[in-house]
Order: structure tokens, then C-alpha cells, then sequence
């Protein structure tokens, strides 16, 4: 078999108003629209959110500073290099993977697809819920401020409005391309909250001067914490949907795509991977897992942080539930009709009604944010980022063409992610059990 690397040059000279030379399967969405400055601005606004952002707690408390910024710069590292290996396989043999799980059924057959396809939705929906629950605490901390009894209602109420204003962006901007006319209003709020979040976390550490940068607990929870870290550090800087989100480039598909993974691992990953280092060091062990909850000043200050939060996370959540929307638009409606035919539409009210309602619900009945962010950074991410790549390229290459030292090296990948992916799921559900106990159904946070 021969990678996108040796098709696509092929490909670029076909059929202009087609495929392109290779085959790409049918969908109910668009393909071959975008630029890669569109992909790269939509990857650096879609993992700037403040869901990201809030990841201090998870990321930075359970290693300290030494772990903490070598694991940050050593996953952070990996996972681009992963994602760089995965775009280089788009097109495989004339065939165009517009989905990874097409692509892994493709290479191993109709069980590994069903594999995929289990792991990548399992991660989506995990992550809307995650942002569910943001949105939630961000409305409901709104609230708080303008209750004159500073008494909100039930976190569950602001998660059910949140639920419902998600559902109607993803009705009315029903693909990715579709977001192009959103990504300046994303990018103003984004560089909002940062600036806002930033200044705070400034004064709030000069302020601060009984910091303390102790990893907290047992050995045990010492050593559960910082796999689980580690796994958070990998939801910071990659998805599962990497196929997907490529589908919409124009060609050349490979070498854009590395493009907009270069804008996203730079400049991208220095303001995530800064406002987590900033919370850190402003609040030390004690920082927030909602880090806006944990800053001084006045209270328009709060409304602003919380407001941009939530209005910025409608735009990123909808970057990491379009694959979900995509399947079930495929499947449902009329694919030689418009997105907005009337057919259509009622089809996708339904879906998407669906998505979000059970979503919501769930987000509600379990509003743990942390276990969220560690169990699919850890049962799932390991696989789709490393393990999975790694074993397309020893497949379709073969052992002649591969040669000894890239087998070596590509099996060693598999292992070690294999092993890490066994390790933090353990340490994930270990933080499920506690939660478990702690809180009860439905738990006003």
C-alpha cells in the first residue's frame, strides 16, 4: 500500500471538480473547502477554550514544576509528532479517509473500524459533556453575581441552558466549514478571557504569599495523580478527530494540514500551556479545577471572565462534536439536498436534539469535571493518537519497506502507549470511585 505521501502528488493532477484522482466517501457535509489558515485559527481557538485553560488542577498541581513542565513539553511534543504521522495518512491506494474510522477498517478490516468508531465518539461525547459543565459553573458564577443573596439556582439549570444554546449553534452552523464566519468573533473572545484571566492571575500571585507547590497526599494518590495529569496534558493538545477535521481542507491536503498543526503546536499551545503555568504559580496546590472561580477583584471583572468563557466555548464545542453530527447527518438525511432543505432540517433538529439532550442529562446527573477530562485522556486519546498511527504505518508498509530501526521505533510507540493508556485509565476510574462517594446524583457544584 502507498501513503498520502506518495498519492498526493498524483492525486493534485485529476479530476479537478471531483475527487481529485482518489475516491472520497459520500457525507453530508463539506469537503476540500478550506484553507489551512481557516484549520489553523479554528485548531488554536478550538483547544484556547476555557475548558483548557482550567486545566491548572489537573495538569500542574499533581507533578509540581519540575515534572509538571517537563511532562507538558514532552506530551505536548508527542502528540505532534503523532498528529504530524496521522496527516501524512489521508490518502492510502487512491482512497481519500475522510473519517478515521473509515481509515482503520480500510487497513484492518470491519472490527477495528467498530473499534474506532467506539473510541473516537466515546471521546466526543465525554468532551461535550466537560464543556456542558464549564458552560454550566460559568452561567451559574454570572448569576451568583447579580443574585442579591449571591445564592444561585441549581448548577443543573444552567447546565440544561447550556445544553440548549450548544444545540442551537450546531442546528444553525451544522459543519466545520461552516464555523469559517465565526472564527474572528472565537478568536476576539478568546484573546479576551486570556488577557482578563492573565492580568488576575498576575496580581492575584504577587498577592499571594503563602503559596504552597507540594504535591499533595499519599504515595499512592501521588503516583495515581500524576498518571492522571498525564493524560489531562494529552486532552490539552489533541483530539481523535484529526481525519475529520482534514476532510475540509483543500489540497494539498497533507502538507496543509501540517500547516495548521504547526500554527496550533506554536502559538496555540504557548497561551494553553501559559494560563496553566500562571494558575499554577498564582495559587500553587490550591488552584481551582474552575480556575475563573478562583480569581479576585471586582465583580464586572467576574461577569467578564465567565461571559467570555461561556460564549467562546460555543464556538469550541462544536469543533469536537461535528464528527457525531456528520455520522448521524449521513445517515439521516437526503445527501443530494441542501444542509438547509426542509427535509433536512427536521432531520437534523432531531439528531442534534437528541445529542445534546442526552448529553445535558448525563453532564447533570454526573457533574465531575476532572473525571471527564482524565478518562478520555486516557482510555481513549492514548490509542487514537499513538497507537493507532503507528500501526498503519508498519501495516501499509511492511517489514521491507519499513526497515528495522522505523519498526523498532513504531513498536515502541504501540507499547509504551499501550501500557500509559492502561495505567492512567486506572488512575482515572480510581478518581471516578472517590467522586462516587463523595458527591451524590445530581450534586449542586
Amino acid at each position: 500500500m502507498a501513503s498520502s505521501l506518495d498519492t498526493e502528488a498524483a492525486a493534485s493532477q485529476g479530476d479537478k471538480a471531483g475527487s481529485g484522482g482518489y475516491t472520497t466517501a459520500a457525507t453530508a457535509h463539506q469537503v476540500d473547502t478550506d484553507s489551512w489558515q481557516q484549520v489553523g485559527v479554528l485548531l488554536v481557538v478550538g483547544f484556547n477554550c476555557a475548558y483548557v485553560l482550567s486545566f491548572s488542577n489537573l495538569m500542574m498541581a499533581p507533578l509540581g514544576w519540575g515534572w509538571g513542565i517537563t511532562c507538558l513539553l514532552l506530551v505536548g511534543g508527542a502528540a505532534w509528532y503523532a498528529n504530524w504521522l496521522l496527516a501524512g495518512l489521508h490518502v492510502i491506494d487512491g482512497q481519500r479517509f475522510i473519517r478515521y474510522r473509515d481509515l482503520m477498517g480500510f487497513v484492518f478490516g470491519r472490527k477495528m473500524y467498530y473499534i474506532t468508531w467506539f473510541l473516537q465518539f466515546l471521546t466526543l461525547l465525554f468532551g461535550n459533556m466537560g464543556f456542558i459543565l464549564l458552560g454550566g459553573r460559568a452561567l451559574k458564577a454570572i448569576h451568583a453575581e447579580f443574585s442579591s443573596s449571591h445564592s444561585p439556582a441549581r448548577l443543573q439549570w444552567f447546565i440544561v441552558a447550556t445544553g440548549f444554546v450548544y444545540f442551537a449553534f450546531a442546528f444553525f452552523v451544522p459543519t466545520i466549514s461552516a464555523m469559517r464566519n465565526w472564527l474572528a468573533t472565537s478568536a476576539a473572545l478568546t484573546v479576551t478571557y486570556d488577557v482578563a484571566l492573565l492580568a488576575i492571575l498576575i496580581k492575584d500571585g504577587k498577592s499571594n504569599k503563602q503559596k504552597d507547590y507540594s504535591v499533595q497526599g499519599t504515595q499512592a494518590e501521588k503516583v495515581f495523580g500524576a498518571f492522571g495529569a498525564v493524560a489531562a496534558i494529552l486532552v490539552c493538545n489533541t483530539s481523535g478527530l484529526l481525519p475529520e477535521i482534514q476532510s475540509t481542507l483543500r489540497k494539498p491536503v497533507v502538507s496543509n494540514m501540517r500547516r495548521a498543526l504547526l500554527l496550533q503546536y506554536t502559538a496555540g499551545a504557548a497561551v494553553y500551556y501559559g494560563i496553566s503555568v500562571a494558575g499554577y504559580w498564582a495559587y500553587g496546590a490550591a488552584v481551582s479545577e474552575y480556575l475563573p472561580s478562583q480569581l479576585s477583584g471586582p465583580s464586572w471583572v467576574t461577569v467578564l471572565i465567565n461571559a467570555t468563557a461561556f460564549l467562546q466555548s460555543i464556538v469550541s464545542q462544536h469543533l469536537f462534536t461535528v464528527p457525531i453530527h456528520e455520522a448521524l447527518d449521513t445517515q439521516m438525511q437526503r445527501l443530494d439536498e441542501g444542509m438547509f432543505s426542509r427535509y433536512n432540517l427536521g432531520r437534523r433538529l432531531l439528531a442534534r436534539g437528541l445529542v445534546f439532550g442526552g448529553n445535558a442529562f448525563i453532564t447533570a446527573l454526573f457533574p465531575f469535571m476532572g473525571d471527564f477530562v482524565n478518562l478520555f485522556g486516557s482510555f481513549v486519546l492514548f490509542p487514537l493518537t499513538f497507537m493507532f498511527p503507528s500501526m498503519v504505518i508498519l501495516k501499509i508498509k511492511g517489514k521491507d519497506e519499513a526497515g528495522r530501526w522505523n519498526r523498532i521505533w513504531h513498536w515502541f510507540i504501540i507499547v509504551l502507549s499501550s501500557v500509559l493508556s492502561v495505567v492512567t485509565t486506572a488512575a482515572a476510574v480510581r478518581l471516578i470511585v472517590h467522586n462516587a462517594r463523595v458527591y451524590h446524583f445530581f450534586a449542586d457544584m
